[in-house]
């Protein structure tokens, strides 16, 4: 057999190369073309070149590949010049492929290529079973066995047996590529004398079943039921009707069993009832007994035959309730107390949720609230709210609060609460709190003092929560500890926890804490303020973090600070220090500072802040500040006593001097005779002269025997008085102006001739007034020139009157007044004269009358009582 299976392969093989020889349709090609083989069998292939290749190639040019991998060169075989072939022994892929080549001077050339498959017989199929839909559809199924791994087709034969023997021509068929394959209908006549078979082939074989005997009355299955109705009766509590209606397409003539099922919605359990019908009923009924009071329940119908393994469908659910009661359980009621409004009024916050009650009572229609004063239940007020929370604005007396939740069958036992009077104040029972998380839960734990409180409420909410409604709460009794998971807190958020005692209607004053169930690092950093810095100091300060954004609880803060150019250092405080002074800092040094806030989970720093320290601080300002104030105030304080005791130093350091012109001693001449050059220019210059500061030399009165011929003799020396103009002459106080219209005559009858340099003006000391070499006689004056001088300048009642001379340079003013006087006066000299009048000639000089010895009563001047200074 193996013989003649290898002649046919060479001969087709033979076939082909003539084929391609004579028609050259291809230039190479391979045979068998995508092969399917059983797995572990051998593979043998042909590759034929076309004449495109010869002469140049041949089949010792060829070369095969299995998939990526050279075959060795033992499995090739030439059969002539242009067909190589490949053996490929226990060949194990499921799938792969084979390629031919060509290898001429060193390169390979891809001729062609194929797929292999490799695979199985099929096996017997087995466990034929079939469902039966009356007048609609007849699905067989069945198991193919071991997987061929190659394409395999099936066949469905349906059979009618008759006495236990197949009749041939009463077949059905049905082909399919999967293991199911189905009749429809017109094709599916009810009987109960079928059989089926089914058959499985591929290119390796082919496997057949027996011929399995089903009656279609076993196999029945029909379309789910119908529900009409669930109800339930009114007065009739716990108890529910359900009606339904069965599918048409059902085999006549059989008895059916039907199935409810039915579950609270509260429950992941079901019950089932068991309802039998007979072949003619098409509906069906049943109560639901013994079920919750006000509860929902759910409910679905099945049904079989009785002949029948398979059950129909479930049907469509539906829903229904039992009848009401009453709600047997109290709410759970909390309340919020505002303080006190300005009007004696405040705002009481209740809210409450239903206790979960198993089995409920029914739906809840509404709450009615009811509140009086504890003092005067008469006063009774109620309100009606199908929210879970309302508002009172109660006075400040004490009042009794109590709910009731309501529904169609009746009212729940009332809770009542006990509000407080404003005033009142309640001991404190529990003493201390505390709080910790572990992985899934956050535990709080209290002490009371009162061991017979056995009743607390334990209330929760953020702390920058501003709802009152926003809070929760739980009761806790006969314990001292709360838990609860922690995926009622959220991370990161701060929350105050209080523990109230309860005790009957009344609740005492709660115990807190605050605590975060995760933290982590803060949001932001405190923002650093360094105000005004000093020399070698600077407080920092800072505000707190906001809450919302703290993660978690500060710590401590650290203050950085780091020098322009030096080694950063750090401060770190408490948590409730919100300000702190940095000491031993270099002075006139410019300093970055910032401030790191920290909790358990890190710290987070904030915006940097730049300041400079001061050169000097207050102590140094200070240090060189008082001693110049006190200077300025000793300097103060001086001239201000100088200014007060002005007129008692001037009688020491310069003592008045009585004014000749006023003098009734001595009457003056009309004109006098003025020679002095000094005098002149100061009078050209400044028209101005300090009366006060101007000295009038004294000199002794002359006898009466000898006025007339001193008189007579000034005539001749003495020149005409000229008229002075008052022009700005300085008083300490004031400044008297002369007038040039007034004539004064002076006339001296001196003994010895004087000289008046400029030099001995500008030195303001020592002798003014030199010796003249030549003593000239003075004739005297005649007695109406002294008469006419003496009545021109005697003024009793004016006394701040001056003279001022017109050529003061060059006439000399001498008074005959104060005989042996000791006494100078200064003349001021401005220093706005001119410089020709400052600085004459030294040789200038002015000649006095000689001096007469031996002459008793003439007048005369000495050296040392005449002077002139500059005024400054």
């Amino acid at each position: 057999m193996e013989m003649f299976f290898s002649c046919l392969i060479w001969m087709f093989v033979l076939l082909c190369s003539s084929i391609a020889d004579e028609k050259s349709i291809r230039d190479a090609d391979i045979f068998p073309s995508s092969p399917e083989i059983e797995r572990g069998s051998t593979l043998k292939l042909f590759c034929v070149l076309g004449k495109h290749y010869t002469p140049h190639r041949n089949a010792s040019h060829i070369i095969w590949k299995l998939n990526h991998e050279l075959i060795a060169q033992e499995n090739y075989n030439i059969v002539n010049e242009t067909v190589s072939s490949v053996t490929i022994h226990n060949f194990t892929y499921s799938k792969a492929h084979v390629k031919c080549f060509t290898k001429y001077l060193g390169k390979k050339q891809l001729l062609v290529h194929t797929e292999v498959k490799s695979g199985f017989p099929p096996d017997t199929p087995g466990n034929i079973s079939c469902i039966y839909y009356f007048d609609t559809e007849l699905t067989c199924t069945w198991t193919s066995g071991r997987e061929t791994n190659l394409m395999t087709k099936y066949t469905l034969y349906r059979k009618m047996m008759r006495e236990g023997r197949v009749i041939l021509q009463n077949t059905a068929a049905c082909r399919s590529k999967t293991e199911s394959c189905s009749f429809y209908y017109p094709d599916t006549p009810y009987s109960s004398s079928f059989c089926f078979q089914v058959k499985a082939e591929n290119v390796l074989g082919e496997a057949s079943s027996d011929c399995v005997p089903i009656p279609l009355e076993r196999i029945e299955k029909f379309e789910p039921p119908e529900i009409l109705s669930v109800k339930k009766i009114a007065g009739i509590k716990q108890l529910l009707t359900v009606t339904w209606k069965m599918p048409e397409k059902i085999i006549p003539s059989q008895d059916l069993i039907c199935q409810v099922q039915y579950r609270n919605l509260y429950s992941n359990s079901s019950e089932f009832v068991t309802v039998p019908l007979s072949s003619g009923d098409r509906t069906g009924s049943c109560n639901l007994t013994s079920l919750w009071d006000s509860t929902e329940y759910s409910v679905a119908v099945r049904c079989i035959s009785v002949v029948s393994v398979f059950w129909s469908e479930w049907s469509r659910g539906k829903t229904a309730s039992t009848e009401e009661k009453a709600p047997s359980e109290k709410v759970d009621l909390w309340r919020v107390i505002e303080s006190s409004h300005s009007a004696g009024s405040r705002s009481v916050h209740l809210m409450w949720k239903p206790l979960n009650s198993f089995p409920p009572s029914g739906r809840i229609l509404g709450y009615k609230i009811q509140y009086f004063p504890e003092n005067n239940a008469a006063l009774k007020m109620t309100n009606i709210s199908t929210d879970k929370k309302i508002t009172l604005l109660l006075n400040e007396e004490a009042y009794l609060v109590s709910v009731t939740a309501y529904n169609s069958a009746g009212d729940s036992p009332e809770a009542i609460l006990r509000i407080p009077p404003a005033d009142e104040k309640t001991s404190q029972i529990i003493e201390t709190v505390r709080t910790f998380t572990t992985n899934e839960e956050v535990v709080v734990e209290w002490i009371a003092s009162e061991p017979e409180v056995t009743k607390y409420v334990v209330e929760w909410y953020e702390e920058l929560e501003t709802d009152p409604f926003g809070r929760s709460w739980q009761y806790v009794s006969d314990s001292t500890n709360w838990k609860t998971n922690k995926k009622n807190f959220k991370p990161f958020i701060c929350y105050n926890i209080l523990v109230y005692p309860s005790y009957g209607d009344k609740v005492a004053a709660p115990c807190s804490i605050q605590t975060y169930v995760q933290e982590k690092k803060p949001s932001e950093g405190p923002v650093a303020d360094t105000g005004i810095p000093g020399k070698n100091e600077v407080t920092v300060k800072w505000k707190e973090i906001s809450k919302d954004k703290r993660n978690g609880f500060i710590s401590n803060y650290t203050i950085f600070y780091k020098p322009e150019g030096g080694k950063e250092l750090n401060e770190t405080v408490n948590a409730d220090v919100l300000q702190y002074r940095l000491k031993s800092l270099q002075a006139n040094t410019q300093y970055t500072v910032y401030i790191m806030a920290s909790n358990n989970a890190g710290g987070t720093t904030g915006e940097p802040k730049t300041f400079k320290t001061l050169k000097f601080d207050k102590e140094d300002i200070i240090f060189i500040a008082l001693p110049v104030g006190l200077s300025m105030l000793f300097l103060l304080g001086l001239w201000i006593t100088c200014v007060l005791k002005k007129h008692a130093f001037k009688k020491v350091c310069w003592p008045d001097v009585p004014n000749p012109a006023e003098s009734i001693a001595v009457e003056w001449p009309l004109n006098a005779s003025m020679n002095n050059s000094f005098l002149k220019a100061v009078t050209s210059e400044a028209k101005t002269v300090d009366f006060e500061d101007v000295s009038v030399l004294e000199h002794c009165f002359p006898e009466e025997s000898q006025e007339e011929s001193l008189l007579m003799n000034c005539e001749n020396h003495v020149s005409a008085c000229t008229d002075i103009n008052t022009k700005g002459m300085i008083n300490r106080d004031n400044k008297i102006m002369y007038s040039e219209e007034n004539e004064v005559a002076k006339c001296f009858s001196p003994s010895m001739s004087y000289i008046i340099t400029d030099q001995d003006i500008r030195s303001q000391m020592r002798s003014a007034l030199i010796p003249a070499k030549e003593l000239l006689p003075i004739e005297t004056l005649e007695d109406d020139l002294c008469e006419s001088q003496q009545s021109s300048i005697k003024n009793e009642e004016n006394v701040n009157e001056v003279l001022k001379l017109e050529d003061f340079g060059e006439k000399v003013l001498f008074n005959p007044y104060l005989k042996n006087s000791v006494k100078t006066r200064e003349f001021i000299i401005s220093e706005s004269l001119p410089e020709h009048s400052k600085n004459e000639p030294q040789s200038q000089s002015t000649v006095l009358p000689p001096f007469q010895q031996n002459v008793t009563g003439q007048p005369y001047i000495t050296l040392d009582m005449f002077g002139l200074a500059v005024a400054h």
